[in-house]
């Protein structure tokens, strides 16, 4: 039941009842309605900002989870970053070093270093985390060209290496007879006396004496060039291209046991000593051709001589004796 009130009058003095307009009890309404909906709204305010919804709480939470993800990626992208580093200080310093391959210009390394600018259109979709994801996305894209270029690095570096290898096989470093006790090196490379003209002429190779019949040997890998009998000048003699530059020639033999375009491995059996052509004695005249120019073969006597001896062969062919041929 409502209360009655009532005021004093003055004037009547006695006590007057209150009498409410029918306009003033709605406005009053009104007006608590207008302040309670104000309250509300400042409380519902305050209630989304400092406790979501399970919806709201489900969403901060994955995208809480999302970003703790993102940064483990990019940790790791950083650590194979600095894993592709070593490999790169490898691949410059050591690997390219041996191979004696031509470094990497540093544009091709980096791969256009700065990042991929096509992820960053995600940055206008507004959306929360946009610029961790497009500069992760720019990172793996950076790290993955690069680590495309350095294998393409190593695959030159292979090739490299099996063709160093196949040189190293190819250059004519071992004599072409069993010298172990150097003892049949005869003439040396240089002005030597003629044995039939009796007079200083160059000697474009080394002489090696031995009995007619005696093992020779290829010096090298490579291809028989020539294999061709002769009654004069180098008489029977064979020729081996080794590549890279590289021919010996093997003259005044007994005979040969290989062909033109055979294939021969260093330290296999071509033929043997013997007196042929313009010789005045059993001996083997071995050349070293390099690029088209005769050089000395002693200076290639190093696969199968040690230090001491390497030193001995070359006094030995430094003497300016007579030659065999």
């Amino acid at each position: 039941m409502a209360r009655i009130k009532y005021y004093y009058d003055t004037e009547k003095c006695k006590y007057v009842r209150v009498r409410v307009k029918t306009s003033d009890v709605i406005l009053s309404a009104l007006g608590f309605i207008s302040m309670t909906f104000i309250a509300a709204v400042i409380v519902l305010t305050v209630l989304s900002k400092y406790f979501p919804t399970p919806k709201e709480a489900f969403l901060q939470k994955d995208n809480v989870q999302l970003e703790e993800n993102f940064e483990i990626m990019r940790s790791r992208v950083k650590d194979m970053e600095q894993m592709l580093e070593v490999l790169i200080d490898r691949d410059k310093n050591i690997y390219r070093a041996v191979t004696g391959a031509d470094s990497l210009p540093s544009a091709l390394r980096n791969a256009g270093i700065g990042g991929s600018v096509k992820y960053f259109d995600l940055l206008d979709n507004d959306l929360d985390g946009s610029k961790i994801i497009a500069q992760s996305l720019a990172d793996v894209e950076q790290l993955k060209r690069r680590l495309y270029v350095q294998t393409k690095s190593y695959d030159e570096i292979i090739a490299l290496a099996k063709r160093k290898e196949e040189m190293l096989a190819s250059i004519p470093a071992i004599q072409p007879v069993s010298n172990n006790e150097l003892k049949r090196l005869a003439s040396g490379f240089g002005m030597r006396i003629h044995p039939i003209y009796k007079v200083k002429k160059m000697h474009t190779g080394v002489d090696f004496s031995a009995p007619i019949g005696t093992p020779i040997y290829a010096t090298g890998d490579g291809v028989i060039k020539i294999a061709q009998k002769g009654f004069s000048g180098y008489g029977n003699q064979v020729e081996v291209d080794h590549g890279f530059g590289y021919v010996t020639k093997y003259a005044h033999m007994k005979k040969f046991i290989v062909k033109p375009g055979q294939k021969v491995k260093r330290g296999e059996l071509i033929g043997y000593f013997g007196n042929s052509g313009t010789s005045t004695a059993p001996h083997l005249h071995y050349e070293v051709i390099k690029h088209g120019e005769k050089v000395n073969p002693v200076h290639y006597f190093f696969n199968d001589l040690d230090p001491a001896q390497y030193e001995q062969i070359l006094k030995l062919s430094s003497i300016e004796n007579q030659s065999l041929s």
